[in-house]
């Protein structure tokens, strides 16, 4: 099966690289998705186009439920996740770490030694998330403080701690991460 998409007859879900017309249903599950932050539609929409190798959208019926926005790091052998939206009424099927076991899979991607992420201290259902998906995978997470509060943000945000996960080399352990 091509890497740029993968149906689960389980769960009926597409994962799948997105189009740029996928931009404004990106966009408003973004905005359903509390606390996220939200970018504008044109955002969305280039990253749907531009950077649509190392993003993913997750649909259940037809209706997109599932974004990852992320992009390989310049210069780095690192996969950096930028955001992750599930829908309320996808919730519960483990679909954040089956997007993230998917990108981490595609070619494009597969220079990738780390899976790198920012993430506030008071967000427990990222730290959840990559929590769980490092011990799928069998991956090491570390993580320091990257985007500070009174440096970068003007202390209009809270500090964006730097989330690594060292990723096996193993495709066995992938494939049982999904």
């Amino acid at each position: 099966m091509p890497k740029d998409s993968f149906t689960s007859k389980q769960d009926k879900l597409l994962l799948r690289k997105p189009e740029a017309t996928d931009g404004a249903a990106i966009w408003e599950l973004v905005r359903a998705c509390k606390p996220l932050d939200e970018n504008s539609m044109y955002c969305n929409l280039v990253q749907a186009e531009h950077f649509r190798d190392t993003c993913v959208v997750a649909e259940l019926d037809g209706d997109v439920v599932g974004w990852i926005s992320g992009h390989m790091i310049p210069n780095q052998d690192a996969y950096f996740v930028w955001q992750v939206a599930v829908s309320p009424k996808a919730r519960g099927l483990g679909l954040g770490r089956k997007m993230l076991t998917h990108l981490i899979e595609r070619e494009e991607c597969s220079d990738a030694d780390a899976l790198k992420t920012t993430i506030t201290k008071d967000n427990d259902a990222s730290w959840g998330l990559f929590r769980s998906f490092a011990r799928s995978i069998g991956g090491e997470l570390s993580d320091e403080p990257h985007y500070k509060k009174d440096v970068h943000f003007d202390g209009h945000h809270d500090t964006e701690h730097m989330v690594t996960i060292a990723l096996p080399e193993m495709e066995e352990e992938l494939a049982n991460a999904a």
